[in-house]
């Protein structure tokens, strides 16, 4: 399963010590280059950073076609570097998944007909696999530690689902 991740999944699992769900339940995720710069080349320690750097099961890849993520970048709005290359890297690996919460890029990223889930899809996975118990105490700590931001419907949806 070819599995790409934005930066907003890595560093919100990072922030709440789960970042390991995404190897249980992918195995492998790729990044593209801008996706690890936004969290390696900044001055302040991000969360998930040293681990994009050392866990063998992240793995940083370019985008092919660079053109393609000018292309998005100079036609869509809000749209920044890390989310277009995400896009045009899935579309050149034809990748199962792609991980992304930004609304604005799961909307174009929908367009090109990706398969695309956010951090609460994948918590939601993890929950149904039996790799987390409940998800309630890890949507709280996203709130309140990670400062993730989710709608009251949302969040009742989603433990609805997971049948908490």
């Amino acid at each position: 399963m070819i599995v790409v991740s934005d930066t907003s999944p890595i560093t919100n699992l990072a922030a709440i010590g789960q970042l390991e769900l995404l190897e249980k339940l992918y195995t492998r995720v790729l990044i593209p280059t801008a996706v690890y710069n936004e969290m390696v080349g900044v001055e302040s320690l991000v969360p998930g950073a040293v681990e994009v750097q050392t866990l063998p099961w992240i793995v940083t890849q370019s985008v092919i076609n660079s053109e393609r993520v000018t292309e998005i970048l100079e036609s869509q709005e809000n749209i920044d570097l890390g989310e277009a290359e995400a896009i045009v890297l899935s579309l050149e690996l034809s990748a199962d998944l792609l991980l992304m919460d930004e609304r604005r890029g799961r909307l174009l990223a929908a367009e090109y007909r990706l398969k695309v889930t956010g951090l609460l899809g994948v918590l939601l996975q993890a929950k149904r696999n039996g790799f987390v118990l409940n998800l309630k105490p890890l949507l709280d700590q996203l709130i309140d530690q990670a400062d993730f931001r989710v709608s009251h419907e949302l969040y009742t949806t989603i433990l609805q689902a997971a049948g908490e």
